[in-house]
């Protein structure tokens, strides 16, 4: 996903470890997906979803 976002929109996306196999994604500090309502990992473009709607 790292690399997509990278492609994508140029930007580098940073990894913070977590624990308990949650997955999240922030965007300017704001959570924008979390696995712990979905129980699953998300696909790129959901997660493109979010960051084009955090940059609008």
């Amino acid at each position: 996903m790292q690399a997509a976002i990278k492609q994508k929109y140029g930007i580098t996306a940073g990894l913070k470890e977590g624990f308990g196999g949650i997955f999240e994604v922030a965007i300017d500090g704001k959570t924008v997906y979390s696995n712990k309502t979905t129980y699953r990992f998300p696909t790129d473009q959901e997660i493109f979803e979010k960051i084009d709607a955090a940059r609008k």
